[in-house]
């Protein structure tokens, strides 16, 4: 019995660990929605009221304020609330902005197109250097310059 019981332990502990909050991450930083419904509180905890619904996966927004699992998040709209952390993802995604752009094949201004991108797109951010990113949407791998999406710093590097 002593043995069963210790490999439930063993078993049951990176389950705990990866639920745990994260600690010593910087505030602000982005990160993006787990699920397809997350609700956005007026404060940090059930009691406090849904002020918003959101429904789309993988949306960008950014943490401003910590306290124990719920994080206060803003979205590209500046909208804010209260969110529990489990409802966030670290996957880094971003959104297009601006008017439609051009996904292209290398981190260059006159780089083939790869394809065609309208405001409002959500990417999955694959990495990002000097002034470009590089995105996944729809099964389609391209750069576009950061200036041209939501969901990262200016000169974040990311890998």
């Amino acid at each position: 019995m002593i043995r069963l019981l210790s490999l439930l332990l063993v078993l049951a502990a990176p389950a705990a660990l990866a639920q745990a909050p994260r600690e010593n991450l910087p505030v602000p930083r982005f990160v993006s929605l787990r699920s397809e419904e997350v609700n956005l509180r007026t404060g940090p905890g059930v009691r406090y009221p849904v002020e918003w619904v959101y429904v789309r996966r993988q949306l960008p927004v950014e943490i401003l304020q910590e306290f124990e699992n719920w994080r206060r998040i803003r979205d590209r709209d500046g909208t804010e609330g209260w969110v529990h952390q489990s409802m966030l993802t670290g996957r880094r995604a971003a959104m297009v902005e601006g008017e439609m752009r051009n996904l292209r094949r290398r981190p260059e201004a006159d780089a083939p197109v790869v394809a065609r991108v309208e405001p409002g797109v959500v990417a999955a951010i694959l990495e990002c250097k000097d002034s470009w990113c590089r995105l996944e949407t729809a099964g389609f791998r391209g750069w576009l310059p950061r200036t041209e999406i939501w969901g990262v710093y200016p000169n974040e590097a990311i890998k």
